[in-house]
């Protein structure tokens, strides 16, 4: 399993589209599919229910729905259908550490981690296979190879890749229990009330927009548990820069959660963020903040440190990177503005 923090905003393809027979008797749709889909797993069929991408006449329904006759189902994966190997690029990267077993790279901003719908090239992926031979790969991942989490195509900073079968199963094992530290810097909209908190709310699809995800009340028994913890590291009035760490890792969690306080990151394209939330309806702070969103590609949101313990050593490791050069900007831009208005 791979745990993430975020994922590029991918669409969604129908790898499977059945008709259920005018005779059909009532049966769960798990056991359904798993006599006519015998390459896919029943829990692997579970998982994709419980991600919303199992739907019945269009919509999502659970792994212990009953199939009724002339029901139509569809089976969504986040990859197309077609042929996943990965093309060698000879694309430069940012290496902050790296030995036999593990690289940690500094991703840039406007690079997907791997190939999906409209990325087929360019990506990180595509990368780490010029520069390293035989990445360890697993399961429904041919396209990620050494690939443990992910982060989006607008988020800067920390990736660890591993290099060997080991290290692969090792470094998942920490993301999934929750051993591994991350910390991201994020600017939001809006002064927050407190000086830190927590944010808690399962994360799931939106089921209006399936490019998206919201927070789901935990008795709805849809989405993920997810637990973002941040603290205030410096306010500028109408926009305040934070530190999160990561208690779970769900797909675009940070930027959902401060969605649903109120709070959107800065220049979020995809939650709201891309427009004033907070602030003046004078015309030079909108130009103001024009100039600010010319800063960044997206969302204003960094991976700035990242603790794991070393696969093969079992040593402590602890990474931090630098915020890009246009983050600074960004932030002196602001701490200009708020300290002479």
């Amino acid at each position: 399993m791979i745990e993430e923090e975020e994922s590029d905003s991918e669409d969604l393809f129908e790898h499977h589209h059945l008709i259920a027979d005018t005779g059909q008797e009532l049966l769960r749709i798990d056991k359904f599919l798993m006599d006519r889909l015998p390459t896919i797993s029943r829990s692997k069929l579970q998982a994709i229910a419980k991600d919303g991408n199992l739907l019945v006449n269009g919509k999502p329904v659970k792994s212990n729905y009953k199939v009724h006759p002339k029901d139509e189902i569809s089976v969504l994966q986040p990859f197309p259908v077609r042929d996943k190997t990965l093309v060698p690029e000879n694309i430069p990267i940012d290496i902050i550490y790296e030995d036999d077993t593990l690289v940690v790279v500094n991703k840039p901003s406007n690079m997907v981690v791997h190939p999906g719908y409209g990325n087929y090239t360019g990506t990180l992926m595509n990368a780490l296979v010029y520069h390293f031979d035989n990445l360890p790969k697993r399961d429904d991942y041919e396209s990620r190879p050494g690939l443990v989490h992910r982060i989006d195509k607008h988020t800067t900073g920390i990736l660890v890749i591993a290099k060997t079968e080991e290290a692969l199963v090792h470094l998942s094992k920490q993301f999934f229990d929750r051993t591994s530290d991350r910390k991201y810097y994020a600017l939001v909209w809006g002064d927050l009330e407190e000086e830190e908190g927590t944010i808690t709310g399962s994360i799931g699809r939106s089921q209006r927009n399936r490019k998206v995800f919201q927070v789901y009340d935990e008795d709805e028994g849809y989405g993920k548990h997810a637990v973002t913890h941040y603290k205030v590291i410096e306010r500028f009035r109408y926009v305040t820069l934070v530190e999160c760490k990561l208690e779970t890792g769900r797909t675009h969690q940070i930027r959902v959660h401060f969605k649903h306080i109120g709070h959107p990151l800065f220049h979020d394209l995809e939650y709201g963020g891309d427009k004033i939330i907070k602030g003046t309806t004078f015309t030079k702070y909108k130009q103001f903040i024009d100039n600010c969103f010319k800063l960044t590609d997206g969302q204003a949101l960094h991976a700035k440190t990242l603790g794991i313990t070393h696969p093969k050593t079992g040593e402590r490791m602890d990474f931090d990177s630098e915020l890009p050069d246009t983050f600074k900007q960004l932030l002196e831009k602001w701490r200009t503005y708020s300290q002479n208005t």
